[in-house]
Parts: structure tokens; sequence; C-alpha cells
């Protein structure tokens, strides 16, 4: 495979090929039951399959297919064992890796955006890609100063192939849905086509970047690259080992998961109090550990790819800690009115401030205690609730609304929570809400009275 594939064409028929696979595997498997074959060996069967079409498809394809993928991953721990089992392999490897784009091609982009003498800047360059995103891929090379540096090439045709890529899955997005049940994709897939634009700009990813290493360059738990230059569809930035957190997801002990969860948690709360800016994609292939020989209380997160991010010149809104300490002291009333201020429940809706503290309060208990383990068992027993057409919470989710403002906050916080129960981390949260989201600080005196 050379390029991104140009043809709309052709992308939409790769595309389009998922449902019509999903629809033969149905009929070969209903055979197959017919046959005598156990119904839950032949659904373990026909899962595997179609999570290894999905995602093949998805890798080759990059671009926004990729994008999509990798944004479903998040989503991962909220599925029931019996989907998330088949899958859980096939996301790890697409958050990871991509087939690569062929050396002459990236060589013709950097020749294009950083001069034909531009392997002068390098005293070496590896033309094997060490990582590859939705959008572009990263390799290794020694800047001219004798800096380790990562190379961030994007993909010739990108900006074409995310959008084609999104407006297709848009129109198919009712066949891809059973893959992932409980997921509403739509909205998913028209909030990325929103950000596309921002993220092919290298320009402003270098300036997102900046702010963050120069704000958390004498940090003791997190580390951000230093940026070293950049062209357009070009990044140069600071090379950075570690572990990523989807190794640590499939294979880390346990003190590499709680420190790890510990610092998302931090990272998540502190980055747009300290910068300004909400980091807005938080998948494990985002985030690495820096593990050394000492304890655990020293080892750092590495935080990459700064493509997409929300401006948040105050931080996160005053109101949602704020709601947020109301709910925990069992405010329900001060609850339900904040909710109508920020546009969350419409002027036309009328709701029992007590029905809506019993929805909240449940999604919210890792703010009410000291330590909490994220699990995948807790996160799929929230979907549950909230997405069981029988429950109370479901008939009272769909009376609420999303204001477009919090639409990419809501989006990182539940992904966020996402990874932390794939991490199977214990960790603080109180703590970090606490020190960093507006609103919560007086929560100490409702943890004072209840002791």
């Amino acid at each position: 495979m050379s390029d991104l594939p140009r043809k709309a064409v052709t992308r939409t028929a790769k595309l389009a090929a998922l449902p019509l696979g999903m629809a033969g595997r149905a009929t070969l498997g209903l055979g197959k039951r017919i046959g005598g074959r156990p119904a839950d060996v032949v659904a373990a069967e026909l899962q595997q399959r179609t999570a290894d079409q999905l995602f093949r498809v998805l890798g080759e394809l990059k671009g926004g297919a990729m994008k999509f993928g990798q944004a479903l991953s998040v989503f991962e721990a909220a599925l029931p064992e019996e989907v998330a089992g088949p899958y859980r392999a096939a996301l790890t490897k697409l958050q990871e890796a991509a087939p690569p784009m062929p050396a002459a091609s990236v060589h013709g982009v950097l020749a294009a955006r950083l001069g034909s003498d531009w392997r002068d800047l390098f005293l070496e360059f590896d033309d094997r890609p060490a990582a590859a995103a939705s959008i572009g891929q990263v390799h290794h090379a020694i800047w001219h100063d004798g800096r380790e540096v990562a190379v961030k090439v994007q993909y010739p045709g990108a900006g074409d192939a995310l959008l084609s890529d999104l407006t297709q899955l848009g129109r198919v997005a009712r066949l891809i849905g059973p893959l992932i049940p409980g997921l509403d994709v739509k909205p998913l897939i028209k909030e990325l086509r929103s950000r596309v634009s921002e993220e092919l700009d290298y320009g402003l990813e270098a300036q997102s970047q900046r702010i963050h290493a120069e704000e958390f360059a004498d940090d003791w738990d997190i580390r951000v690259p230093g940026v070293v230059a950049q062209g357009d569809q070009v990044l140069v930035t600071e090379w950075m080992d570690g572990v990523p957190l989807s190794e640590i997801i499939s294979g880390g002990t346990q003190e590499q998961r709680d420190r790890a969860g510990q610092l998302l948690a931090r990272f998540l709360f502190a980055g747009p109090a300290r910068t300004g800016l909400l980091h807005a994609d938080p998948h494990p292939g985002n985030f690495r550990l820096l593990v050394d020989d000492g304890p655990a209380e020293n080892w750092r997160l590495g935080v990459l790819d700064f493509g997409t991010v929300d401006r948040l010149p105050e931080g996160l809104p005053l109101p949602i800690g704020t709601a947020l300490r109301m709910a925990l002291a069992g405010d329900a009333a001060g609850v339900l009115e904040m909710l109508r201020q920020e546009g969350f429940v419409r002027a036309s809706i009328d709701l029992d401030p007590a029905a809506v503290l019993d929805y909240v309060l449940p999604i919210i208990e890792p703010a009410a205690v000291e330590d909490f383990h994220f699990t995948r068992g807790w996160m799929r027993s929230q979907a549950a609730r909230v997405g069981d057409p029988r429950s109370p919470a479901y008939a009272l989710g769909r009376q609420l609304n999303l204001p477009p403002a919090y639409l990419l906050i809501h989006r990182v916080t539940l992904s966020t929570i996402g990874v932390l129960c794939q991490l199977d981390a214990n960790a603080r949260l109180r703590d970090e809400l606490l020190e960093w989201l507006p609103g919560f600080a007086e929560a100490e005196d409702w943890a004072e009275a209840e002791a």
C-alpha cells in the first residue's frame, strides 16, 4: 500500500463492505447452528471474525476510518464482556499501529515541507515508522544538534480522506452501530468531522504542545516533549520513550496500572487549569508511563499528540465543579437548577429533582470516596443502567440535553474514565478534583460533615 487511498470510490467500497461482511457471516452462522454447533461457539467465532475485518479495514484506510476506530477503542470498557473480549486485542493493535507509508512518500513530504536539503537537518533518520496514527506516522531520528527526535509526517491526501471517510461512516452508522452495542455512533462521527481541520493543522498542534511543554517543564509527574521544528504537514518534537498505556492495559503490573491511572486523572483536570487547554484525544496510544528503577511515586506520565484540544481560557467550567459538589452534598434542587442554567435541561422539560440526583450519584461515585477502583465491571454497570430501556435512568437520560460547549469536555471525561477502567486502576480522583476543578473545593466541608 502506498499513500492513503485517494479515490473516494475505493475507500467507500471498503467501508461499505463491512456491513455486507457482517451479513454474510451471520448467514453462515445460522447455517452452522442449524447444523448442530452450539450457539455460543458460533457467536464467538462471528464476533472474532467481525472484529478482525472491521479493524483491518479501518487500519488500512488510516484517515477518518482509523480515527473512528481509535475513538471507539476508549469505549471498550463499557461493553459486555462477551462482546468486548474478541475486540480487545484488535482495538489495542489499532491504537498503536497501522500499515506504514513507503519511505519514498515520506521523503517526498519532507522535501516539499522542509526543503530539498532536509537530510542536512538530521544526523540520522530511520525510514521505518516508529508509530502510526490516523493522519500521519512518526519516525525516530537524530536532530543535527544530537537530540533524539520524533518526526511526525502527515499522509498525503489526509484531509480529503478524513472528510470522505467520516461522510461514508455517517451513512453506514446504523449498520456499524450493532458492532458496538450501547454506543450512539452518529454524534461521535459528527464531532470527529468538526475537529478535522484543526488536527490537520500542524501549526496549531505545535502551538498547543509548546504551551503544555513549557507549563509542565519542571513538573514531577507529567512530561510533554518540546517542539523542535514545524512545517506544513511535518512536526518535529523531542523523542520520548516509555511504556505505552496500551501495553499496561494488556499486561502491566498493578503498581503500573495504579500509577498510570492516578497521573491520567491528574492530567485530565490539571491540564485545563494550568494551560487553558484540554487535551481532547485521550486514547491509550497517546500516553506513556515513564518507569525507572525507583519507587512508583516517582514514575511520570508522558503525553503525546496535541492535534485536538479544547480551548478553555478559564479552565474547566465552574458549573461542573459546583454541580458535582452540590450532588455529593445531596442538594437535588440545586443540581437541577444548575443543569437548567447550563442548558442540560431544556426549559420545557419538567423533572423531579430527586430523580435527577438518583441518576447522577452512581456516575459520580469515584468523586465521593478517598480511593476508587476503576473496573470494566463498574463501567459496564453504569452503561447498562443508563442504556436499558426498562431502567428509570434510561427514561430520564433521554430528557437531558448536551450543550455544544460541553460536548468535547463530556467526551474527554468519559473517554478518560474508560481508559482508567481498562487499566483496572485504583486512583484518588477526589484529590485531583479538590486541587484542580473550579467550584469543587468546598466538597471538603461535605467530607468533614460526613466523617
